[in-house]
């Protein structure tokens, strides 16, 4: 969000963020103006050390043109000499071998001047060929000191064309946030008017849903005389009620607390807030008392863990969830000092109480046993005996019917001493 400052000077009022930037813009042309500065001072430095040495150069060669001129008019003023004092000498000699001589030695001269002047000539190529090689490098020093402020004038209108972006963009989202900020007042407001509707045609609701807690309380109490009822205060969060159950011998076993609601639409979100309730109250079971019912239940049952009834069911689920309650605690206390019981049993087993009381079961059954199997033998001889006599009687009274059913035929009478006919003929 951008800041506006006031110079104490002449009040002026201006953004920061601009103020910034013309200082980083300024310190930016300054680095520039300073960098090329340093450059131009440098190729001027370069171009006048260049300078120096080719005038070095310049007057060295003027320097030995000199020394060779000087000593060649030496040299030429000695041979004058010399041949003057040879004319003077050789004069009497014969006109044809002196000015042979004289021609041989001017000759000679002739070619010592022309090789020295080649030398000059081509001494002075020389120098105007490294002249212009200190020239094209001259230049060249030129296009690249120019090319490198090219790059460098580009960079830094890149760079600042970024800075302008940058902070456009940044403009723009804190325009956004300004605009979300109103949307999300205008909606909140909306929201506000909308809650208070809401609260004003929910009054009485709530004031049924509080005589719906107190009747609730007051059929807990009167059914379940011996556990405590405690009512949980407006205000505070929790469920509406807590039931501590109570055996006979006073002896606490569990906790159910209760939701009273008395809409016409059932929510999901009270079986989320009363898991909630039990896991912060230590209960061991919740139930929720309402007027509407779940879509999946049409009488009282479970939803996710929750019991959920109506307010005529919850007396008898009570009573049920209560037992169950009271048989856990029951199991889980005879589980208690197990490993004493262990040992007083195992002391119990091993007593000589026991083994003389185990000893009179074993005889007694022994005798019982022994008794029974001799009422067995006995019938079973007794049994044996009558089968014997049976099967005589049966034996002679086959014999009989086939002596008179060879005689009268078996249409006539019946000799069956049995209802089975096929016994007799087994």
């Amino acid at each position: 969000m951008a800041t506006d400052i006031k110079c104490p000077k002449c009040g002026h009022q201006f953004d920061i963020e601009d103020a910034v930037s013309e200082e980083y813009k300024k310190e930016l042309r300054e680095q520039m103006v300073a960098y090329k500065k340093q450059l131009m001072e440098e190729s001027a430095k370069e171009k006048r050390e260049q300078a120096d040495l080719f005038a070095r150069r310049e007057k060295d060669l003027q320097q030995q043109a000199q020394t060779a001129a000087s000593e060649y008019n030496k040299k030429l003023q000695e041979e004058k000499v010399k041949l003057q004092q040879t004319l003077e000498v050789n004069l009497r000699k014969t006109i044809g071998a002196d000015y042979e001589n004289q021609l041989s030695l001017l000759t000679q001269n002739n070619k010592d001047n022309e090789e020295k002047l080649k030398l000059a000539r081509q001494k002075e190529l020389e120098f105007l060929k490294k002249e212009q090689d200190l020239k094209n490098k001259e230049a060249e020093l030129e296009l690249s000191l120019q090319r490198k402020l090219q790059e460098e004038r580009a960079r830094l209108s890149d760079e600042i064309r970024k800075m302008e972006e940058e902070k456009n963009a940044n403009r723009e989202f804190e325009h956004q946030l300004k605009q979300k900020e109103l949307e999300k007042q205008l909606e909140d407001q909306k929201r506000l008017i909308e809650e208070m509707k809401r609260k004003a045609e929910q009054g009485s609701m709530q004031l049924q849903g509080e005589v719906q807690e107190l009747a609730l309380e007051e059929m807990l109490t009167a059914a379940f005389p011996f556990d405590m009822i405690n009512e949980v205060g407006k205000g505070i969060r929790g469920a509406d009620c807590i039931q501590t159950i109570r055996n006979q011998f006073g002896q606490e076993c569990g906790r159910i607390i209760y939701e009273s609601k008395r809409t016409k639409h059932f929510d999901k979100a009270w079986i989320e807030k009363l898991k909630a309730d039990m896991r912060s109250t230590t209960a061991d079971v919740a139930v929720i008392v309402t007027q509407a019912m779940p879509e999946q239940l049409n009488k009282f049952g479970q939803v996710e863990g929750i019991w959920v009834c109506t307010f005529g069911e919850v007396i008898a689920l009570s009573h049920v969830l209560r037992d169950g309650i009271i048989k856990i605690y029951n199991a889980s206390k005879s589980q208690e000092n197990r490993g004493d019981k262990m040992h007083l049993l195992y002391d119990y087993l091993t007593s000589n109480e026991f083994g003389e009381q185990w000893k009179a079961i074993r005889e007694g059954f022994q005798s019982m046993k022994m008794s029974i199997q001799r009422e067995r033998d006995a019938m079973e001889k007794l049994w044996k005996a009558r089968e014997k006599q049976l099967e005589k009687v049966l034996l002679n009274a086959a014999h009989i019917k086939g002596s008179i059913e060879g005689i009268a035929g078996s249409d006539n009478i019946q000799l069956n001493l049995l209802d089975e006919p096929d016994l007799l003929e087994e």
